[in-house]
């Protein structure tokens, strides 16, 4: 204002706040204009106007119904709503059973070695568990057999205190760790002389690591400030968690509606300065399709951005699909250009001891952004690769033990068995259930199947009470089934079933979702509505996994209050 004054020193003071007013105005206009134009070329143009509505549509509508959840007129109800089905997963989670101890604090006297042993016996024979031995659990227990078991519980046995933060007290165990990522770095076609990697605890800490690696090297050799990853909206949620927990900003970029890839055109359309990663699966969890590594691989190389690729899923059985005669499965690995980082499970289709997974990068520089260092601590000099510090050598171990005892024919061998059977899923589904559809066209370990006929969250359920658990997914709705070693022995009665249930549901007029179970849930998660509900219902979920019945002595409920 004091410019304009000095501007234009022969109007008045009111002509001069009406100039300044209209300019002010002005000013407000354009930006609101350049902000609008900026979101339908960044959101239209990125996910296409049907998504573009339908995010505008939750970012606003969804605040308004979750304020409404809280507001006193529907408060009370909704509160028992969702008491009612924490309490139901209460009775799923915590199963009881009068003829086990209950261990609310330490017993006075310590127990003898055979009692220790009797009630884990016990436990295992009167708290019923899913039929994971039959195979009728999508992924979940990769299972390698009885003897594999044996072999790493001598191996834990052997190196149960030993600690991979301390290579100079337990150099076996470094030695073996390397050579774990090494035997690893070979399958995925690593560079011989650059390329290396870290062992970690799962699939979420490999790609935590990698959206580390990926933010600090941003930083370090660009100046990003504000980081965003491009992931599939297929990715797995571990690049939310990074998101989250490292302050970073995840772009989800839609799909090929024909492929379920992820559509690179969107891709492109949604790198900007920030980015500093993008995303590819093979495969995915959700569907089991393998997206296009080598187009993300050209985006990367033109864009010069870190493209890191989750094969955590895939992991050993992708690896071999080659050598076991599949020829169908596209590029994915180091081989393409511009592929920077991949994630591999170990505890998978590797039949390692469950907490072991691999993060590979295609040079050392990269992976140094994982490490953190400390050199000014009065402790001493405090080196970490991983997120862990203290880690139990003995999963490690058990994971060298488990590949040299496998072996590269091994591994094609399961390859084999496993593509085989899933195969064998896909072409009944095509033939003889005309009412589903295979979702996208997979080709590795993970089949996923949607309905436009039946509700497919009421096949889930009916699949359960028949003993079989597949994992349900959203937007589509769909079943998803990770084949494994376990399953292939129990396909024909998965297919039987399958059928079964298919018709039972057809024959039925009922429509929409089921009033309880699976269907009821993904029927709320579905909805903006009730977007604030499921979370809460999340959260008692999570809470529930830590209750005892000292819980409920103390007079601990299953309420979850809004906040």
């Amino acid at each position: 204002m004091a410019r304009l004054h000095i501007s234009y020193p022969q109007l008045s003071f009111d002509a001069v706040y009406e100039l300044d007013l209209g300019f002010c105005k002005l000013l407000i206009v354009a930006a609101l204009l350049y902000k609008a134009f900026k979101w339908v070329w960044y959101y239209v143009g990125g996910f296409g106007l049907k998504q573009s509505v339908k995010m505008l549509k939750a970012h606003t509508l969804g605040p308004v119904f979750q304020y409404l959840s809280g507001s006193f007129l529907l408060r009370s109800k909704i509160d028992k709503e969702v008491d009612k089905s924490l309490a139901g997963l209460e009775n799923s989670l915590m199963q009881q059973n009068d003829l086990l101890t209950n261990f609310n604090t330490l017993p006075s006297k310590g127990w003898s070695d055979d009692q220790v042993l009797e009630e884990l016996d016990l436990s295992q024979k009167v708290l019923t568990h899913a039929d994971w031995e039959a195979g009728k659990v999508s992924g979940a227990v990769y299972h390698g057999g009885e003897d594999l078991i044996h072999l790493q519980s001598q191996a834990y046995e052997k190196y149960c205190v030993s600690n991979q933060l301390h290579p100079d007290v337990f150099p076996a165990v470094r030695k073996m760790e390397s050579e774990v990522v090494s035997m690893v770095l070979e399958m995925f076609h690593a560079p011989k002389t650059t390329g290396c990697g870290t062992t970690t605890s799962g699939g979420t800490e490999s790609l935590l690591l990698a959206c580390l690696s990926a933010k600090m090297y941003g930083l370090h050799r660009k100046g990003c400030q504000n980081p965003e990853i491009i992931a599939p909206v297929t990715a797995h949620a571990a690049f939310a968690k990074a998101a989250y927990y490292f302050g970073m900003t995840l772009r989800s970029a839609p799909l090929d509606p024909k492929t379920f890839k992820v559509d690179l055109k969107r891709v492109k359309r949604l790198i900007n300065k920030n980015t500093v990663l993008l995303v590819g699966s093979a495969p995915n969890f959700p569907h089991g399709i393998v997206d296009d590594i080598e187009g993300l691989g050209n985006l990367a190389q033109k864009y010069k951005i870190p493209l890191h690729v989750d094969c955590c899923l895939g992991s050993f059985v992708i690896a071999h699909m080659e050598h076991a005669g599949f020829k169908d499965i596209p590029p994915f690995d180091f081989r393409v250009n511009g592929v920077t980082s991949i994630s591999c499970d170990t505890h998978k289709y590797g039949f390692a001891p469950k907490g072991s997974s691999i993060i590979m990068y295609r040079n050392r520089e990269l992976r140094k952004y994982q490490y953190y260092l400390s050199t000014d601590w009065c402790g001493g000099l405090y080196g970490s690769p991983t997120l862990a510090g203290s880690r139990p050598g003995a999963l490690v171990v058990g994971c060298w033990a488990t590949m040299i005892h496998m072996g590269q024919q091994g591994y094609i061998d399961s390859c084999k068995e496993i593509i085989g059977t899933t195969r064998k899923l896909k072409k009944y589904v095509q033939d003889q259930i005309p009412q589903l559809q295979i979702v996208g066209d997979p080709v590795c370990s993970v089949i996923a199947v949607k309905s436009s006929e039946i509700n497919i969250y009421d096949l889930a359920d009916k699949l359960t009470s028949k003993g079989w658990h597949l994992s349900t997914l959203q937007d589509p709705p769909a079943l998803h089934l990770a084949v494994t070693w376990l399953t292939r022995s129990a396909i024909d009665d998965l297919t039987r079933i399958l059928h079964g249930c298919v018709n039972e549901l057809s024959a039925t007029t009922k429509q929409g979702p089921a009033s309880d179970g699976t269907s009821a849930l993904y029927g709320v998660a579905g909805s903006i509505q009730t977007r604030g509900i499921v979370d809460r219902l999340l959260v008692g979920f999570l809470d529930t996994l830590y209750k005892t019945d000292r819980d409920f002595e103390n007079g601990q409920t299953s309420t979850c209050k809004h906040e």
